[in-house]
């Protein structure tokens, strides 16, 4: 899913740049106009924001419920709260500035955990056959220690749709291209001082996200010898899942984390016949390999971080490692409800219900609508199976009504703001309405279905609609200046100006494949000197130095100097890059 940023690197980032607008809202004003349609374009995109951000906090909620619930003596549910409710004060009373300055701390303390869990899981592989045959023995999987992309490949019970890897990660890629050619919408663009920042940033932004891949690998290392220590045989894993089941009434998979802590916490509450019963398979630490168990009666691979902590690190080390984790969490919940906040209050707020609000009333109005996407952020998140339920609901459904719309609005030039509205409409609607009736279909299902549906809608109200208007249009371009479907205006272009187009648009198309072959092979350079893979490492080493020198070719060198737009290098203004000048 991290590939959009190849995007965004290379144009999307700076497309938007150009617009100097604040939010993504506001951003569809900029292009569809400010009449009915644009205003439409920038009601439904700030909701459809509001509407990820409420999904992407159900998200971490589930999984900061569960994570802390193996170091407290609480539910997934109490704990979530528990953290959750600080970060909801902090973050309503920190401000931009205070989530800033406290996001860098907690990078720090996160960067201190992610070299020391690599330094375990490096010391730990002593012998790279033995811990080739360990994996086998613990996962079931042949093909654990292979860079190379399996067509089908062994996976867990609960997890069998994915063991055709090839297929699901053809859906994911091409769901990354329709989001990267789509994608930029961010603060972080439209706060950028410089064309070249957003291109800077974008490469800083990806290079510090390869950590998360040495870190997860490292987890996957310490947990299959944590896995293998303490359930040799994971059959009695099918087994202990059976008595519970049987044992406690309505023990569903949305429940399951929750009734385990539960027995753990408050055995006395429960038969005696299933705490005896539990104790007999699984021996007198029952309670601690409890935590692990799924409901489908395996190993639950969302818990091998916080067990691999709980079990493996020192107490004091594991404070640290514990803390690390929480503040990625607060990291991001912040952000994220940030941003959902000033969608809420600049694009709807105070646009349309009180265009005169002064600054305590717009304050308040932020707190209020904070609350309120953290209050429906829960009852999403204690609806869902497991963190694996929503992230793929998530991605690959819910997205689609976003992403799908949002692809044309760079590249053709009929596109109008009705078309996007009504193709991310019928695109959000139908993922609530297949979560609803159809929750246990596939990824890519998802995915197929849903982004037809909103691409058809899409086109359908954009040829059933007005065009945007002109002169709207040849501002958007002239500022702007995306490739793509724009012959009626490309045409009107001055020479010079349509040459610097065409070379930059070339460079940036030539410069895609090599950002996306730099990332991958960044990301699997750090697991591959985790799992002392030396020999997959070469290859990928010659595809990293190859893909870097074209990046550096095709992109760095390309990037205006600082303070320098492409606009300023080529046209006095936006308005005087046609032929004839813009449409009265």
């Amino acid at each position: 899913v991290c590939l959009l940023l190849a995007f965004m690197m290379v144009w999307a980032g700076k497309y938007h740049y150009r617009s100097k607008c604040i939010t993504g809202a506001e951003w569809m004003e900029y292009r569809f106009g400010s009449d009915w349609g644009g205003q439409f374009a920038r009601i439904v995109s700030a909701i459809a924001f509001i509407i990820g951000t409420i999904g992407s906090l159900a998200y971490l909620i589930k999984g900061i419920g569960i994570f802390l619930s193996m170091y407290i003596p609480f539910s997934p549910l109490v704990c979530s709260l528990i953290l959750i409710g600080v970060a909801t004060i902090y973050t309503i009373f920190s401000g931009f500035y205070g989530v800033v300055f406290t996001d860098i701390f907690q990078s720090v303390i996160i960067f201190i955990g992610i070299f020391t869990i690599s330094i375990m899981a490096i010391m730990k592989i002593v012998d790279v056959p033995s811990f080739v045959a360990l994996t086998e023995k613990v996962t079931g999987n042949t093909q654990w220690m292979s860079s190379a992309l399996q067509i089908k490949t062994t996976m867990p019970r609960g997890y069998e749709a994915y063991q055709h890897l090839l297929l699901f990660t053809f859906f994911y890629f091409l769901r990354s291209v329709v989001g990267g050619v789509a994608e930029g919408a961010n603060q972080k663009y439209f706060g950028a001082r410089n064309e070249r920042e957003c291109g800077s940033l974008t490469f800083l932004w990806t290079s510090l996200l390869m950590f998360r891949w040495p870190l997860m690998i490292s987890f996957a290392v310490l947990g299959i010898y944590l896995v293998n220590d303490l359930f040799p045989h994971q059959a009695i894993l099918l087994q202990a899942a059976a008595l519970i089941k049987s044992s406690v009434a309505n023990a569903s998979p949305e429940r399951w984390q929750d009734i385990l802590s539960s027995i753990i916490n408050s055995s006395a509450q429960y038969p005696q016949e299933l705490i005896l019963g539990l104790k007999n398979l699984l021996g007198s630490d029952w309670q601690n390999k409890l935590y692990l168990l799924s409901y489908d009666g395996t190993v639950n691979p969302e818990c091998i971080v916080p067990a691999v902590i709980l079990f493996n690190i020192p107490i004091g080390l594991r404070g640290l490692l514990i803390t690390a984790m929480v503040a990625a969490c607060m990291s991001t919940f912040s952000t994220q409800v940030n941003q959902a906040a000033a969608y809420f209050v600049r694009d709807i707020y105070q646009r349309y219900w009180r265009p005169k609000a002064v600054n305590r009333e717009l304050i308040f109005s932020s707190y209020l609508f904070t609350l309120l996407v953290v209050l429906f952020s829960y009852l999403m998140a204690y609806t869902v199976k497991s963190i694996n339920d929503i992230w793929g609901w998530m991605i690959m459904g819910l997205s689609c009504g976003a992403i799908i719309p949002a692809m044309f609005k760079f590249y053709w030039w009929r596109f109008n703001g009705r078309g996007f509205a009504i193709g991310t409409i019928v695109g959000l609607v139908g993922a609530f309405i297949q979560r609803g009736f159809w929750p246990e279909m596939v990824e890519w299902q998802q995915f197929t279905i849903l982004s037809l549906l909103s691409l058809v809608a899409t086109i359908i109200g954009t040829k059933m609609t007005q065009p945007t208007d002109e002169k709207v249009l040849e501002h958007f371009y002239a500022t702007t200046r995306p490739f793509g479907f724009w012959a009626p205006l490309k045409r009107k272009l001055k020479p010079a100006v349509r040459q610097a187009m065409e070379r930059e648009h070339k460079n940036d198309l030539m410069a895609l494949p090599f950002a996306l072959g730099w990332q991958v092979s960044l990301f699997f350079l750090s697991m591959q000197v985790i799992i002392r893979a030396y020999d997959s490492m070469k290859i990928t080493l010659i595809i990293f130095i190859v893909c870097s020198i074209g990046l550096y070719w095709y992109w760095y060198r390309n990037l205006p100097k600082k303070g320098e737009a492409f606009s300023d290098k080529n046209s006095e203004d936006a308005e005087n890059v046609f032929i004839s000048g813009p449409a009265a």
